[in-house]
């Protein structure tokens, strides 16, 4: 066999060989890893417009969430609110549907989805973006049993 033919075998091999990468299925190993990174309990400490909040978020391995809050409003009240749900990362984005808000099955004029795009900080801090609303929030990692 020629330089020539070894040559143009190698190119030959090289090509089917980036041809069936291409075919192959999708990498979803990335989605999972960020899914298994997401899964815990997350601290969102915020205040607006003179409101200050405490929301908990846990996200279980098992697709489930539930969160808490606590309101402080100016004058000193406090409101605390409960919702459980369904979440899952698709990607992209931290998708959560609400399957009770307040005990309650959700229903209109509720919007019981939220997604956030998700973009980790560090390990222990993601920022999610509201696409939507366009906003952007801020969850710290806190230890299991955290309360708001």
């Amino acid at each position: 066999m020629t330089g020539m033919h070894k040559i143009f075998r190698l190119c030959a091999v090289l090509t089917l060989g980036a041809l069936a990468a291409c075919n192959g299925p999708p990498d979803d190993s990335h989605a999972e890893d960020v899914q298994l990174q997401l899964t815990g309990t997350w601290l969102r400490d915020y205040e607006e417009n003179g409101t200050r909040v405490r929301r908990v978020l846990v996200l279980a391995q098992d697709g489930q969430f539930g969160e808490m809050s606590t309101v402080t409003l100016r004058d000193g009240m406090l409101v605390q609110h409960r919702h459980i749900g369904e979440w899952h990362f698709d990607g992209t984005n931290l998708k959560r549907r609400y399957t009770s808000i307040d005990g309650q099955k959700p229903s209109a004029p509720k919007f019981p989805y939220a997604a956030f795009e998700v973009r980790f900080e560090s390990r222990n801090e993601f920022i999610g973006t509201d696409n939507v609303r366009k906003r952007q929030v801020r969850y710290q990692r806190v230890a299991d049993g955290t309360l708001p």
